[in-house]
């Protein structure tokens, strides 16, 4: 009786994990041919690689930037938005070259809105780089969220 009650709670369990595995599979499909042509979904390839404008608003709330840095700031990000495009498309380069190219294009651009940031904004920003980091370690190892922290949460 038991062992019966064990095989049935086994294939229950197999059955379960099947349908969640199928309906994942089924709704990364949905995700990526609901992205009109030539854009990349939020959960595909080109995730988290916000438009300039989102960025600059949200880095507008999170840092306070003034109306002189927001242009400055939306400026540097739609630099590093079109390089990264040209790095993405960039099919003679090997995926390890493209993706040492795009995080020194994310640096320089990281460095050149530092420097648009007064003392206060800096350490916000370096908390902000240092939670990011954080994450992104986690996340590519398999652990934490699927999302960034919430930067709004703070002390």
């Amino acid at each position: 009786m038991l062992k019966r009650w064990l095989v049935a709670l086994t294939l229950s369990a197999l059955v379960a994990a099947a349908s969640i595995s199928a309906f994942s599979q089924d709704n990364q499909s949905n995700d990526k041919q609901s992205a009109p042509a030539g854009e990349q979904s939020e959960h595909g390839p080109g995730r988290h690689h916000f438009d300039p404008a989102k960025r600059t608003e949200m880095l507008t709330k999170e840092l306070k930037l003034t109306s002189d840095q927001q242009p400055k700031v939306l400026e540097i990000l739609k630099s590093e938005q079109s390089q990264m495009e040209n790095l993405r498309s960039d099919s003679s380069a090997s995926q390890d070259d493209r993706r040492s190219k795009m995080m020194d294009v994310r640096k320089a651009s990281n460095d050149q809105i530092r420097a648009l940031l007064d003392s206060k904004q800096q350490k916000k920003w370096d908390e902000m780089q240092s939670r990011h980091q954080q994450w992104q370690g986690h996340h590519q190892d398999g652990q934490g969220s699927a999302s960034p922290p919430d930067n709004s949460q703070q002390k």
